[in-house]
């Protein structure tokens, strides 16, 4: 099933446990309390409040970060801790700490960060994910209740393809084809793809298999965006399929996870961004690129360039 192999973390929770500091606080070492804040003061330090919205905060960003820790739920444990850090604060500002250029970039980033966060929060509350929207995911990833056990030649143009096929027509082994024609990794294999449900795969490329019987192979070569497939079924059977229920929290984080990615992409679509190239090349540029992995997509499937599969 394709819920299995998605990674699911959504940018949003990158951003809101950006960091597990003290909320930023101005140039001015004073004892007043944040701007807006009027909750009741729970401990001073050497003069600077700490109220019941800053303790809140501080627990709510512990707590995201470290859900399974006990002492995230002892109020008198995090306060304490939160008077240790306001300590070391306060002992970095009297250092000059707070004017290192490297610091102030840290801090910078802090905010940006705490404020797209809230930005996007905003966004999922103005657009929220309904039952029906879950529904429709369900029914687009869970797939047809089968997995499938197939072979495939993946190659640059028709032209080829068809020419494979007449081979097939004429006798030859399906295998050896595979090591000697096709492209993806799984060529080496004879073109063996595993178990895997349909939704694991591009939707051409799915298509196909729902028509095919145990044994046979497509007559017309199947387009997708990675090239042009020659597939053989070498089998199928019925798989086990999870309500509703049993993947409702996951269905609603790839909602939310596709929310941002939509709401992100028209921020930039109306954006001016001018991207300067380094002097310097970034150290990904001169690494060389790791090998595509051959079970990156799941039990005995192609890696995501071969034949689509979904993570």
């Amino acid at each position: 099933m394709k819920l299995h192999h998605l990674t699911l973390a959504l940018a949003l929770t990158v951003l809101i446990s950006a960091c597990d500091q003290l909320p930023l606080a101005p140039k001015q070492d004073n004892s007043a309390a944040p701007v807006g804040d009027t909750s009741a003061v729970v401990a001073s330090v050497n003069g600077t409040p700490i109220t019941e919205k800053v303790l809140a905060v501080y627990q709510q960003q512990r707590h995201s970060r470290r859900p399974n820790d006990p002492t995230s739920q002892d109020r008198d444990a995090i306060l304490d801790e939160l008077i240790n850090l306001e300590l070391a604060r306060q002992a970095g500002v009297q250092q000059g700490l707070d004017q290192k250029p490297d610091i102030l970039l840290q801090i910078d980033q802090q905010r940006r960060a705490v404020i797209a966060a809230a930005a996007i929060q905003q966004q999922l509350q103005v657009n929220p994910v309904s039952d029906e929207d879950l529904k429709k995911l369900y029914d687009a990833n869970v797939g047809d209740g089968k997995e499938y056990k197939a072979r495939h030649i993946l190659v640059e143009d028709q032209e080829k393809a068809n020419e494979l096929i007449v081979e097939l027509d004429g006798g030859a082994d399906f295998s050896e084809l595979a090591k000697q024609h096709s492209t993806g990794p799984s060529g080496k294999t004879g073109g063996e793809l595993g178990w895997f449900s349909a939704s694991q795969m591009v939707k051409p490329f799915s298509d196909a298999l729902v028509d095919m019987e145990k044994g046979t192979y497509t007559k017309e070569p199947v387009q997708t965006q990675f090239g042009w497939h020659v597939i053989i079924l070498d089998d199928s059977r019925k798989s086990t399929v999870p309500t509703f229920e049993q993947v409702q929290a996951q269905l609603k984080m790839m909602a939310q996870n596709q929310r941002v990615q939509d709401y992100v992409a028209g921020l930039r679509s109306n954006a001016t961004i001018d991207i300067v190239q380094s002097a310097a090349p970034a150290a990904a540029d001169t690494a060389p690129a790791a090998p595509a992995s051959e079970t990156a997509a799941g039990p005995g499937g192609d890696a995501a360039g071969e034949t689509g599969t979904a993570e």
